[in-house]
């Protein structure tokens, strides 16, 4: 299901609509043309470790060919959105795991997408850290953020506004 909402492939069956398009109507250039409007957030973090946390958040809008001067203003403001503007010249290994996530959302913040989607974002960050990515995340969803999480954790799941269980690939209950 991830890898549907992330564009990367088509549903084998049913129907997945993203803003009233039908994915499995697109073509392959329109489905790399969606991509760009959502933001990736892994649960280990995905961050290249001979990159500065300052290079990990800044590399995809270097993909999406925005300028020097917008890219700095946009990495800086994502950094302080996650308050790590002060560890900005750190590498991956230099940085918590919490760290590391911060990171790994400001790098998703940066490219302001329309759509989050956080793959266990918590599962490799002890109780405590965890928390303070699930506030984050609250204070994104807070402003108008679309996040779609993805947790095996039922207490991280219980903080959520809706709740869709998907059990051997079948949607097995909702709540709202």
């Amino acid at each position: 299901l991830v890898r549907c909402l992330n564009f990367l492939e088509k549903p084998t069956e049913g129907q997945v609509l993203i803003e009233g398009q039908e994915l499995g109507a697109l073509t392959e250039k329109e489905l790399r043309g969606q991509r760009s409007d959502i933001a990736m957030i892994f649960q280990n973090f995905n961050l290249l470790p001979k990159l500065t946390a300052e290079e990990n958040v800044e590399l995809p809008l270097l993909y999406q060919g925005v300028k020097a001067a917008e890219r700095k203003q946009r990495v800086r403001k994502a950094l302080e959105k996650v308050e790590l503007s002060h560890r900005m010249h750190h590498r991956p290994t230099e940085l918590s795991g919490g760290q590391q996530q911060r990171v790994a959302i400001a790098r998703a913040l940066v490219t302001k997408p329309s759509l989050f989607l956080a793959d266990e974002p918590t599962g490799n960050l002890d109780s405590r850290t965890g928390q303070e990515i699930m506030c984050l995340f609250h204070e994104l969803h807070e402003v108008g953020n679309t996040i779609v999480l993805i947790t095996h954790d039922n207490g991280v799941a219980q903080e959520t506004e809706r709740m869709i269980r998907i059990r051997d690939g079948h949607v097995d209950e909702v709540t709202a």
